[in-house]
């Protein structure tokens, strides 16, 4: 099993990093454990990735991202992940609703891509409005 550092452990850069996940997520998710445990300024770096992209203001609001990174995860097949950005998107006010049309967009694309990968060299015709 994969070692994690727990908050009682927490000292230097961890504890730091601890107390600010803690201040917007109200505890620490066991992947910023294990990463504090094999490196924590690696958590350090990728924790404030996660603030830049996920929690700061950006060109799409919180919720859709949460669903985009719902959709990385299922199609990269992590149940941790999957199961983290489903419940901060149900947080966020996400419907079971929007939940589940989201899950047959993903369904019905990661099956139109096996259909194109099953024939390749199909050219796209589909240009980019610019």
């Amino acid at each position: 099993m994969t070692k994690l550092l727990s908050e009682e452990q927490a000292s230097g850069t961890a504890r730091v990093v601890y107390d600010d996940i803690k201040k917007h997520f109200g505890m620490v998710p066991n992947l910023f454990k294990a990463m504090a445990a094999a490196d924590p300024d690696w958590l350090a770096i990728n924790w404030q990735r996660e603030k830049t992209i996920m929690l700061e203001a950006g060109q799409l609001d919180r919720k859709t991202r949460e669903l985009i990174a719902m959709t990385v995860s299922i199609v990269n097949h992590c149940e941790y992940c999957t199961l983290a950005h489903e419940a901060m998107a149900v947080r966020l006010r996400t419907s079971k609703e929007e939940i589940n049309h989201a899950k047959q967009v993903i369904e019905l694309f990661s099956s139109f891509n096996a259909i194109v990968n099953a024939y390749p060299g199909i050219p796209c015709d589909i240009k980019p409005i610019e």
